[in-house]
């Protein structure tokens, strides 16, 4: 036990400082970034916007569940098939939070050639898109615009920057302070759990090593930044830096419920390309880096004997970091559940409508948005906790299911 809490405690100490700063960086971006940009530049099915939509995309600090409602929201605006494809294989792959805490615990040479990957196998995946012929549907789909508001934003530099701190501070610890505790955890147990060189029997074949990691990694459910810890305790244990990318790939890009969503929304071909491209480039960036980059470039410190190592002391600054993002994480979370509440006790005649597949604050801001433009909402309200939509208002039942499912989700019964 207490060599777990001594890797834990060391590896929250190590990454704080860079996710706070990626945190800050992520609520700039959504405060002072038009929210219509991506769209209205992504509109032609060509190579152009498959580009652009992987530069966007590489720097947003959305999850892999996140980045399906934003990508559906595109394609209904008017964004191309082919850069909705782009921006969903380079967005979840990484962010500027998972960039730094990269940095942190894994060294800048992983921390560039992530967000490289990202991009490439976005270009690939976007640029196969461009040549499939297209279906019968596709040219409806991406004329569709969406008819709902988008949430006004504060006027002036001063409201501006206090929506980019809730937002950073607030809204993205909601989304990814849960998984990233996970994380951290997972990384501390295997650091204590798994035997030294548990993985060493498997790096005289790296190519089986890889598909090992890329099975267990893709149905998973594992945000960018909260992939990162687990990365660092298995190579501590003898995973090859190359598989170590695999998991750090597929991890953020796939999991099951993405999978079911793009299948629907993008068609079973497209879902195909996805998932073809995310293999095919963390398959072969990971021989790459394996067989053809210097070792010492990704050696990991073990975060496990940091202690021994620095003498029991670590820096101020990143016990005051550390401090300062549990505060944070505590209070975004009390927040949320004190917010759950009043609502709850608020509540008049409602309609509930139970939603397969909002995991995140932008899932269920994508359904609240697309319900409030319904004809005879008169209000609505979506519990993520609850992963509930209720309605108030004459709005047929039929259309407001249809709404939900057109949004990308599934209301059960």
């Amino acid at each position: 036990m207490k060599e777990f809490l001594t890797s834990f405690v060391y590896l929250v100490g190590e990454m704080a400082p860079y996710l706070l700063l990626g945190f800050l960086i992520a609520g700039v971006l959504h405060a002072f970034v038009p929210q219509n940009v991506y769209s209205r530049l992504l509109g032609r099915n060509d190579m152009r916007s498959v580009l652009l939509a992987a530069l966007f995309g590489v720097p947003l600090p959305l999850c892999s569940c996140g980045v399906i409602p934003t990508a559906a929201s595109m394609r209904r605006e008017g964004a191309s098939k082919a850069a909705t494809v782009s921006f969903l294989i380079s967005t979840p792959q990484t962010g500027v939070d998972s960039i730094a805490a990269t940095a942190s615990l894994l060294g800048l040479p992983f921390a560039v050639l992530r967000p490289v990957v990202a991009f490439v196998t976005a270009l690939i995946g976007g640029g196969a898109v461009t040549l499939m012929k297209p279906e019968e549907s596709d040219q409806t789909t991406a004329n569709e615009s969406c008819e709902c508001e988008l949430r006004p934003r504060p006027k002036g530099l001063w409201g501006r920057t206090v929506e980019a701190l809730r937002y950073g501070f607030v809204d993205m610890i909601q989304d990814i302070g849960k998984w990233l505790v996970v994380g951290l955890v997972i990384a501390g147990l295997i650091t204590v759990l798994v035997p030294d060189g548990f993985f060493v029997r498997l790096n005289d074949y790296p190519l089986l090593n890889m598909l090992v990691v890329l099975a267990i990694a893709a149905p998973m459910y594992l945000c960018a930044t909260g992939s990162v810890p687990i990365a660092a305790a298995l190579m501590l244990k003898g995973l090859s830096p190359g598989a170590a990318l695999v998991l750090l790939m597929a991890g953020p890009a796939t999991n099951m419920a993405a999978i079911m969503v793009i299948g629907k929304v993008l068609g079973r071909r497209t879902l195909a390309v996805y998932l073809g491209s995310i293999v095919v480039g963390a398959l072969g960036f990971g021989l790459m880096i394996d067989y053809l980059l210097p070792a010492e470039w990704f050696a990991v410190a073990d975060a496990g004997c940091a202690a021994a190592c620095h003498g029991g002391v670590m820096p101020w600054w990143k016990i005051a970091s550390g401090v300062v993002f549990g505060v944070l994480l505590v209070a975004a979370f009390v927040l949320k559940y004190r917010k759950k509440t009043i609502s709850t006790n608020t509540a008049t005649m409602e309609k509930a409508y139970k939603i397969q597949g909002m995991m995140c604050n932008h899932c269920a801001a994508n359904v609240q948005k697309a319900l409030a433009a319904v004809e005879g909402v008169e209000s609505v309200r979506v519990e993520l906790s609850e992963a509930t939509a209720y309605v108030t208002g004459s709005a047929d039942e039929q259309t407001i299911r249809q709404t939900i499912t057109a949004a990308g989700y599934e209301v059960v019964e």
